[in-house]
């Protein structure tokens, strides 16, 4: 036996809820770009790029002194002190990171990787002048 169900036709086609909530958020993104465009990608402030600019500078230009005295003690043999200059870390600034340095800045760089490393009593530099 078949059975048959008698279907009703009223002209309207029933409710979805579903793409009325997506044109919605749809519409809610577009507003929220427009309050709020550009704020989360716009670029640094000049102020805040020079203080990253700075601090770049400082701790490459402490990796150079470390890297100073790293070369320096590859260069002296066992039982001799280990010489490391102020010129040793201007030239390591400029090869590896392009810095011209001046001489105070490098000398300040090279007491502070000798000081932070625990004075390296086998370590001898004109840095202290």
């Amino acid at each position: 036996m078949t059975a048959y169900v008698a279907m009703v036709k009223t002209g309207q086609m029933p409710k979805d809820a579903g793409g009325f909530v997506f044109v919605v958020l749809g519409l809610v993104l577009v507003v929220a770009g427009v309050l709020f465009r550009g704020r989360v990608l716009r670029p640094l402030s000049a102020e805040r790029a020079e203080a990253a600019g700075i601090r770049e500078r400082s701790r490459n230009l402490l990796c150079s002194s470390g890297m100073a005295i790293a070369d320096a003690r590859l260069r002296a043999g066992s039982g001799e002190p280990v010489i490391v200059t102020v010129d040793d870390v201007t030239t390591i600034a400029w090869q590896h990171y392009g810095y011209v340095v001046e001489r105070d800045e490098a000398a300040a760089a090279l007491r502070y990787a000798l000081e932070a490393a625990g004075g390296h009593s086998d370590c001898m530099t004109d840095a202290f002048d």
